[in-house]
């Protein structure tokens, strides 16, 4: 019973952090808990029918490391469309479209509830499938993509509200898809891929540049608030 709790804990940690992260940085304007929490929830609501259409491509035979062509298809299309479609169809209609979403930031903050929603309720399984070995190593890998992801599409969704002409905003709606999806798609490839072992090494690096991307990112959009006091 302990050592399920220390688990559960350890699942929840990663995530819940991240959320507090992206919180405190939200500097000027600060999103009403209420709207945070049912953004984290929606994402995790999203979790399981992601997680039921990835297993069926996987027992449909998408699912073959030692080869490249499967496993660019399983990593772009299977895992990395799936998941970023799903998550960003969530921002777009419901956070997005509402008067409190008021600033580009708030692209970032409510794309990370959604994402942490996701990888949390994610990690959860994989713990009760897998034990704290794979747990403590999501803590480190898989939960901070999902949140450098998220931070990446937020910030042009973001920034796309606020921007005229439609041309351009739809321009940075589809980048807000397109841009993580695409590094979402060259992440798992590296780790799924079993053909070489040295690209896994690839994959730390595209991680590495993800996180400092989303980190600029986030003091980008603080320093555009229009809440800022000057």
């Amino acid at each position: 019973m302990i050592e399920d709790s220390l688990l559960l804990l350890l699942a929840l940690f990663p995530g819940l952090l991240i959320c507090w992260y992206i919180y405190q940085m939200d500097k000027y304007e600060k999103e009403s808990r209420l709207q945070l929490a049912i953004t984290f929830l929606l994402g995790m609501l999203v979790t399981y029918p992601v997680l039921r259409i990835e297993s069926w491509a996987f027992y449909a035979g998408w699912d073959d490391p030692s080869h490249l062509g499967v496993t660019l298809v399983s990593s772009f299309v299977v895992v990395a469309l799936t998941e970023e479609l799903a998550k960003f169809l969530v921002l777009l209609a419901y956070p997005y479209p509402r008067a409190f979403f008021n600033e580009p930031m708030d692209g970032i903050v409510y794309a990370v509830m959604i994402s942490m929603g996701f990888a949390t309720l994610e990690n959860i399984l994989y713990a009760g499938k897998f034990g704290f070995g794979t747990t403590i190593l999501r803590a480190f890998t898989a939960v901070p993509a999902h949140a450098s992801f998220a931070i990446i599409m937020g910030y042009f969704v973001g920034q796309s509200k606020f921007t005229q002409p439609s041309r351009k905003r739809n321009q940075m709606l589809v980048l807000g898809l397109a841009v993580p999806l695409g590094i979402h798609g060259v992440y798992d490839f590296f780790i799924l891929q079993e053909a070489y072992e040295e690209l896994m090494i690839l994959a730390l690096i595209v991680l590495g540049a993800s996180i400092y991307l989303a980190r600029r990112m986030v003091l980008d959009q603080q320093e555009r608030s229009p809440f800022k006091e000057e």
